[in-house]
């Protein structure tokens, strides 16, 4: 049998869009496609879920306050969120794990498939190089009974330590957004 050119073509062309990927990801999503699946009820996992930064209020001077909004969304079966988000600003050579604020409490919340959850993260700009401040690279986040962090690129500057290398900054507690 022999091939028309066009059938060729549009052969070629369809292997090319099928090799074509995406690849990569931005410093404001994140999206994964669910690897394992979840029982119902089951602690939500890293695998599991897709992540968004922003919108953030970044802090334009050393000793001002920003925050930057992290958002959840389940993408597999219904889960649950039990406790509090953790976050760590990872230098290249240390990471400074980001203390939850005092005034929030863990909590158990179920999300339904596409269920959005969020936590937000504030700092303080530190001194560019300076010696009280952590040049942070990536942001580490982690949900509660997950080891596996998501990675995001840290765009907002120098964060100013509160002593040692604990980052003046906090999370919130997780709060239930849209539906």
């Amino acid at each position: 049998m022999r091939a028309t050119p066009l059938a060729v073509t549009a052969l070629a062309a369809a292997l090319l869009l099928t090799a074509c990927d995406s690849g990569g990801s931005s410093s404001s999503a994140e999206e994964r496609e669910v690897t394992q699946s979840t029982k119902p009820g089951e602690p939500c996992k890293m695998h599991n879920v897709a992540m968004h930064l922003g919108p953030a209020n970044s802090a334009p001077a050393v000793g001002d306050t920003g925050n930057l909004a992290v958002t959840i969304i389940n993408r597999d079966a219904e889960c649950t969120v039990d406790g509090l988000p953790a976050a760590g600003l990872d230098t290249g050579d240390s990471v400074g794990k980001v203390p939850v604020d005092k005034a929030a409490k863990p909590q158990k919340l179920t999300l339904a498939k596409d269920a959005e959850v969020s936590f937000t993260l504030t700092y303080v700009r530190g001194e560019e190089g300076g010696a009280k401040s952590l040049a942070a690279k990536t942001l580490k986040t982690y949900l509660p009974g997950d080891t596996s962090p998501r990675d995001f690129p840290w765009e907002y500057g120098d964060v100013a330590l509160k002593s040692g290398d604990v980052p003046d900054a906090s999370l919130s507690g997780f709060q239930q957004t849209g539906d």
